[in-house]
């Protein structure tokens, strides 16, 4: 037990070093970035859906989830994917690798408990402007991270309810280098944005059989508007280039601090509905609703071309398990995972809003005992549009996570 708990503290120690995740998004220029994480790879690849929960898998989605829970469960994941962003006239290639999830759950009767740390938005980008005249350079760079702490309550066989406890942090940087033709100095402001504070996720699970090996699920979560602290604050320098090609400041240089301000986190209501067969099949679909008119974010580089509106997310996917039980073949007890989703993110640019579209297939491979598996998700996705002079993104993602399954508690009994 002992040895565990050393482990998951070192795990999580070393995370929290790099848990910012990477993106390459001009969008991620607004807001708090791009918000990356859609849950485990096992919901990535149902096409994001947060609605089915089981005995032997975390759905760090809805903490209802939890309740039902019968093993301990360790869950890790991470990705590696591949943009490509084009215009009218240009088209580049970018590679983003990074880590999705750390978490455990630990089932102790019909009370359950889970933590774990998300990097849950990211901010990555770089543009160059150059005229006859000037050079400009922007790059950003950071993210928001979540350390959460879930407890899960089963009422009864078929209804169960939880809460997350979020506590948001993380910080956001963004640089502007300006040059002037046949000036050697140049202007250069950073921009930083530090944010902390808390925030809630409400959920239910309900499940009920109907006769004939089928069984009804739904689900349902809703995290309330709350207000995080931003601390924002601004340096201003002249520089140089040095002979290896970084940025040398000539003094002096300014800083500026920013009256602490809070910002808003939006409301968020999900409800969704599926069918299927235990341990063979299911097929669902959920609906979204984002309140992203509330968002207030300024990090210094408010753009007039562009607001938030409220969104919508809509979800499909399911499962297929040949024969869950099989002793002969390996592959009849593979997990086969799809599904598709259509998300509008809130932000419009130009007045073009920026959607999101993909499609999803997993595998979920048997591994060791006690119901552990290995699993493998793809994702193709669009994002944005050419439209006003944007740019559009399409993008391969590939997944994998280790779900880990273990008896804790486990009352001994002696003759």
């Amino acid at each position: 037990m002992i040895k565990r708990f050393i482990i998951i503290v070192a795990l999580l120690s070393t995370v929290f070093s790099a848990a910012q995740e990477g993106t390459s998004s001009p969008y991620s220029y607004y807001g708090i970035g791009l918000t990356k994480f859609k849950g485990t790879v096992e919901n990535q690849s149902m096409g994001g859906l947060q609605l089915f929960s089981d005995s032997i898998h975390l759905n760090l989605r809805n903490p209802a989830a939890y309740g039902r829970l019968k093993l301990t469960t360790f869950a890790v994941g991470g990705s590696q994917q591949r943009t490509t962003l084009k215009n009218d006239n240009l088209s580049e290639n970018t590679n983003n690798t990074s880590l999705d999830y750390l978490a455990i759950g630990i089932p102790t009767g019909k009370l359950n408990f889970g933590l774990g740390l998300i990097p849950y938005s990211s901010v990555g980008y770089q543009t160059e402007n150059r005229t006859d005249q000037t050079l400009s350079k922007l790059t950003g760079r950071g993210g928001l991270n979540k350390v959460f702490l879930t407890a899960g309550y089963a009422i009864t066989n078929d209804l169960s309810i939880g809460v997350d406890a979020n506590y948001n942090f993380g910080n956001f940087q963004n640089k502007t280098v300006i040059f002037q033709e046949g000036i050697p100095l140049g202007s250069r402001i950073i921009n930083r944005t530090d944010l902390s504070g808390f925030n809630f996720n409400f959920g239910v699970d309900y499940q009920r059989d109907l006769g004939n090996n089928l069984r009804l699920y739904s689900a349902a979560t809703y995290a309330p508007e709350m207000n995080i602290t931003a601390n924002r604050m601004r340096n201003v320098s002249t520089i140089t280039f040095a002979t290896d090609g970084r940025e040398q400041v000539i003094p002096p240089d300014v800083n500026v601090n920013f009256a602490d301000e809070d910002l808003t986190l939006p409301a968020q209501f999900t409800i969704g509905a599926g069918l299927g067969r235990p341990n063979k099949w299911f097929m669902g679909a959920e609906y979204t609703s984002l309140q992203a008119s509330a968002f207030n974010f300024n990090s210094g580089t408010s753009s007039q071309n562009s607001q938030y509106r409220d969104a919508s997310k809509f979800k499909v996917g399911g499962y297929y398990i040949p024969v869950y039980n099989s002793l002969s073949g390996y592959f009849n007890r593979v997990v086969y995972r799809a599904g598709a989703r259509f998300e509008e993110t809130g932000l419009y640019v130009n007045n073009e809003g920026i959607d999101e579209f993909g499609i999803s297939f997993g595998l979920g491979l048997p591994a060791g005992t006690n119901f552990s598996n290995v699993n493998l998700g793809l994702d193709y996705g669009q994002r944005g549009t050419t439209n006003s002079g944007l740019i559009k993104e399409n993008f391969f993602k590939l997944s994998i996570s280790l779900s880990l399954n273990d008896k804790w508690f486990v009352q001994r009994r002696f003759d």
